[in-house]
């Protein structure tokens, strides 16, 4: 890295715009940056700073950049720094303005400025500068890879604060540990130590885990075993666990197989005692059986004997009912002419009942007679009421001719009074008739504007749509650029690389005794060797072919990007600058006008059809009323005729009506005096054939009776017995016949007989001794199944837990191994004799080199006095590793740094922090320092060792470095020739270059 340019605007101590040219400074190697306290020499290293990484070192930052600010600016002026720099063979150009809070330009009171960044890149081809991005975050990220160091580590190595480390030589080992942690970055280290330590608890875990699963059945298996198995006084994780909860297992089995034995012995002698039981029980069953039913026997034998009278009483009365069945039949007749005869007999008494006169006492003959006089009297009205009903309908006819009369009087009326409000009528209907026809028109009109405002309205819709897919457009051609640049960075990166590389890929087809490619040479002594991240032409092709690829994506996106920009423009004219919500209401509006005039529109066919029928009616109100006048000349003429008729037909009636107020009441009375007479004459010929059928019938069942073997037909009607009375009757025989038979069959039988001479049985002792001995059979099955399922169960979970123990074992090991390297990586091993962690382990080898690279310019400041050495030695009880001591060569001794003198302590960490310098530098990828600051210390220095450090510090420039000293002191302005004079004033401080070209 070398700087060539700083321009600093209102920054800090500099209130107008200043300018330092590190290339004429830099020509000379050495450059001395002095001027008085206060006036801003350390702001100008600040300034370097901010334009690298956006930030200021340490304790100057402050927010975020508000107080880099100058407050000799003025008001209108901007804070700005921009540095020009070559890094990794790029020429950049970095302009950063923290935020500025400055005058409103309308108005009164202030506003703030948000900060800006521009990074751009020299093109040596085409001689301009090109933006590379207005980013903070890309651009920082882009000095950071390029770089290769954060800002702590820049503010260290490049900016050498001597102060940090003359304490760094003071320090012990923790704040040693936290500045080389901080520059070298071991946090991947402490990651390591931490994932160990992790595992290490896990696995402890997984283990504590399955010992408590390995426990868990142990108790289980303890509970059941009983009193067999006695567990371990062991935790989960203690050694030997598994070994002992097994054999306790083991025990356990055994134990449990001898109680099985037992517990089948018993149940054996328990079975055969049981057998025995349940057989005498079922003997005494038995008998006790028999015994019970010989007794029942003999009592129902004792209940037959006691019904015997009742039984030949059945018999008796069931053999008078089969002889009082022959005379059923003369019965029924008998009974049914009876009935026959009663009924005809109220019949003719209430046919009688009806009629008056001489008819009342005559016999059928005069009632017949009497019957055919009156039904020749009704046939002699058939004219009359043909006349009767003439004259009804004459009647309803001239009622007809009123009913007309009126109705064609209100149709008169009606008519006119609506003839008499046509003119108004009319008016009102056509009025409508214009209203809707203007409607019509309106709706039309609209119509045509609906159209525009709606493609206006969409288009402002797209438009809106089209703004926010602009800013995603616009982010994604910004990630697309971004990525490209960061192709185009690794591609770059790997051709540099490539080409540092080149003389190994050019050597790599050499061949003895063929001349070089490029020197010609036969002979090849020491041809190059390709190194660990060797980049060859695939790799670097592979790389152009995906920055290729990132542009041409690029590219896509900035087509993409234009394309909405031209459809957010067309859709921008289309709808204007109207905001989309005006434009849907004003929509909304119109749509809501066209509906009213299309519903005012749509009444237009039905006031037509309403005119057109009002006029219809008008003519056929007219016809109406001229037809009720024809008609009412022609009543007149109906209604003489019909008087005339109705006058004839009276005069007939009057005569046939005799003293009946009408002709059908004479006929009505005629029809129910026939009726009568007719009924009364059947009913009296009907109780005379029934009277003679109930004597017949009389005479034959007295004759029944008598053959039967029954004095009178009365006995006989109460001996007879319906079915169901009769079969009763059997029933109740049957039964006690079967009964008798059932009795004599048990007294029959010997078994019954035997068992009723034997004592009396005892079941209920019986069955007491049974459920004794089921009892105690039970108790041995269980007893048997209980060993069983415990013999079952330990066989169960001992399976599982040596399962359990077998899975275990990989995961004991792991853990022994990985608690082995925890202990070792974080010091608390026994194999860790210095108890040194990983990551100091790490930073004692960074700090080692760091102290050899120092001792080589330390030797020559000191004139070979003093070598800088590290140790590992522990102090006292801490963690060693980190020790730093200085060997004087006088007295060949080794002593702490915290030892040497003030002047002796400059040196010695500026020797520090240059070889810190170049350790980080190699760290860091191999990034060249062109430019380094060291920052006061030298007025603590006598002339000869400032001569021998200012040789040292000269000596850099072999390697093309420029140095500058950050100083006040009076003697290195005599002795640096190129110098940065800081002059403060007032207005702000001033930069003065002297001793250039």
């Amino acid at each position: 890295m070398r700087l060539h340019r700083l321009d600093i605007t209102a920054f800090g101590p500099f209130g107008g715009a200043r300018t330092v040219d590190f290339d004429a400074l830099s020509a000379a190697g050495l450059f001395l940056l002095h001027g008085p306290t206060g006036a801003g020499k350390t702001s100008v290293l600040d300034a370097v700073c901010y334009a690298l990484y956006g930030s200021v070192p340490g304790a100057r930052q402050s927010g975020q950049g508000a107080h880099l600010r100058s407050d000799h600016a003025p008001p209108g002026t901007r804070t700005e720094v921009r540095l020009d720099l070559t890094v990794a063979g790029r020429r950049l150009e970095i302009t950063r303005q923290p935020p500025w809070e400055r005058p409103k330009l309308r108005g009164k009171g202030t506003t703030v400025d948000k900060a800006q960044t521009w990074l751009r890149e020299y093109d040596s081809t085409a001689g301009v500068w090109q933006d590379r991005s207005r980013s903070h975050q890309e651009t920082g990220e882009e000095i950071t890879q390029l770089l290769g160091m954060s800002r702590d580590q820049f503010c260290q190595v490049v900016l050498l604060p001597q102060g940090d480390f003359a304490r760094f030589l003071r320090a012990d080992a923790e704040a040693r540990s936290k500045l080389l942690g901080r520059l070298f970055d071991t946090r991947r280290f402490a990651d390591v130590e931490k994932r160990l330590a992790d595992r290490r608890k896990a696995a402890e875990a997984r283990v504590r885990d399955g010992d408590a699963a390995l426990l868990a059945d142990a108790h289980r298996m303890q509970q059941a075993a009983g009193d067999a198995m006695d567990l371990p006084a062991l935790a989960p994780g203690d050694p030997g666990l598994a070994e002992a909860v097994l054999g306790a297992a083991a025990v356990a089995r055994s134990t449990a197989r001898e109680r099985l034995t037992v517990a089948r012995c018993r149940l054996a002698a328990a079975e055969s005692a049981h057998a025995a039981a349940r057989r005498a029980l079922d003997d005494i069953r038995e008998r006790a059986r028999l015994q019970h039913r010989f007794a029942e026997a003999r009592q129902r034998a004792e209940r037959l004997q006691e019904s015997a009278a009742a039984r030949r009483e059945t018999r008796e009365r069931m053999e008078r009912a089969r002889k009082a069945e022959a005379v059923a039949p003369a019965l029924e007749l008998r009974d049914a002419a009876e009935a026959d005869h009663r009924r005809a007999a109220a019949a003719e008494a209430r046919t009688r009942g009806q009629l008056t006169g001489p008819h009342a006492g005559a016999d059928a003959g005069g009632l017949a007679a009497a019957a055919r006089r009156s039904a020749e009297e009704l046939g002699g009205l058939d004219a009359a009421r043909r006349a009767e009903r003439r004259l009804a309908e004459l009647t309803d006819e001239r009622a007809g001719l009123d009913r007309q009369e009126n109705a064609d009087e209100d149709i008169l009326r009606e008519a006119d009074a609506w003839l008499a409000d046509w003119d108004g009528t009319r008016a009102a209907l056509q009025a409508r008739v214009d209203s809707a026809q203007e409607a019509a028109t309106r709706a039309e009109q609209l119509a045509v504007q609906r159209a525009p405002m709606q493609r206006r309205l969409d288009a402002a819709r797209t438009r809106d749509r089209l703004a926010t897919d602009l800013a995603q457009a616009r982010q994604r051609a910004e990630a697309s650029a971004q990525r490209a640049l960061d192709a185009r960075a690794h591609w770059l990166d790997l051709k540099e690389q490539r080409l540092n590389g080149i003389a190994a890929e050019l050597a790599a087809h050499l061949t003895d005794g063929e001349p070089c490619a490029v020197c010609g040479a036969t002979a090849h002594p020491a041809p190059a060797r390709k190194t660990t991240g060797h980049v060859d032409r695939d790799t670097e092709d592979r790389a152009l072919a995906a920055y290729q690829r990132a542009e041409e994506r690029h590219t896509d996106d900035e087509r993409q990007l234009g394309e909405v920009r031209e459809a957010l423009a067309a859709a921008t004219a289309e709808a204007g600058e109207t905001p989309t919500d005006r434009l849907t209401a004003e929509a909304g509006e119109l749509e809501e006008e066209y509906a009213r005039a299309r519903r005012a529109a749509s009444a237009l066919h039905a006031a037509q059809e309403e005119l057109r029928r009002a006029g219809h009616e008008r003519e056929q109100r007219l016809a109406d009323r001229h037809q009720a006048a024809l008609r009412a000349a022609s009543r007149l003429t109906r209604r003489d005729t019909l008087e005339r008729e109705q006058a004839a037909l009276e005069a007939e009636l009057t005569q046939a009506r005799g003293t009946s107020d009408s002709v059908a009441a004479r006929a009505a009375q005629l029809e129910r005096l026939t009726a009568r007479l007719t009924e009364a004459a059947d009913a009296v010929r009907v109780a005379e054939d029934t009277a003679q059928r109930l004597k017949d019938a009389d005479a034959r069942l007295a004759d029944a009776a008598y053959r039967a073997g029954f004095d009178t037909p009365q006995a006989a009607a109460a001996a007879l017995l319906d079915a169901a009375a009769y079969r009763v009757l059997q029933h109740r025989l049957d039964a006690w016949q079967q009964e008798e038979a059932a009795v004599r069959a048990v007294l029959d039988e010997p078994g019954a007989a035997a068992a009723d001479r034997q004592p009396p049985a005892d079941p209920a002792t019986a069955e007491r001794t049974a459920s004794g001995a089921e009892r105690r059979l039970r108790e041995a099955a269980s007893a048997r199944d209980a060993a069983a399922r415990c013999c079952t169960e330990l066989d169960r979970l001992s399976a599982r837990a040596t399962e359990a123990v077998r899975r275990l074992a990989p995961l004991r090991e792991e853990y022994g191994r990985v608690a082995r390297l925890a202990a070792l990586t974080a010091g608390n091993s026994a194999d860790n004799e210095r108890r040194m962690r990983l990551e100091s382990y790490v930073l004692a080898a960074r700090l080692e080199q760091v102290a050899a690279a120092a001792t080589v310019r330390l030797q020559r400041m000191s004139s070979g006095r003093y070598t800088l050495v590290h140790s590992d030695d522990r102090a006292g009880r801490g963690r060693s590793g980190l020790g730093l001591h200085v060997v004087d060569a006088w007295t060949g001794r080794a002593r702490d740094t915290a030892t040497l003198s003030g002047g002796e302590t400059f040196f010695a960490s500026l020797a520090l922090a240059l070889g810190l310098a170049d350790v980080v530098t190699d760290e860091a990828g191999g990034v060249r320092l062109d430019t380094l600051f060291i920052d006061e210390g030298f007025g603590s220095l006598d002339d000869q060792t400032l001569d021998e450090v200012l040789d040292v510090l000269d000596s850099l420039r072999e390697r093309d470095r420029s140095v500058g000293i950050v100083s006040h002191v009076a003697d290195l302005r005599r002795r640096i020739h190129a110098q940065l004079e800081v002059v403060k004033g007032r207005s702000g401080s001033t930069l003065r270059q002297h001793g250039v070209g």
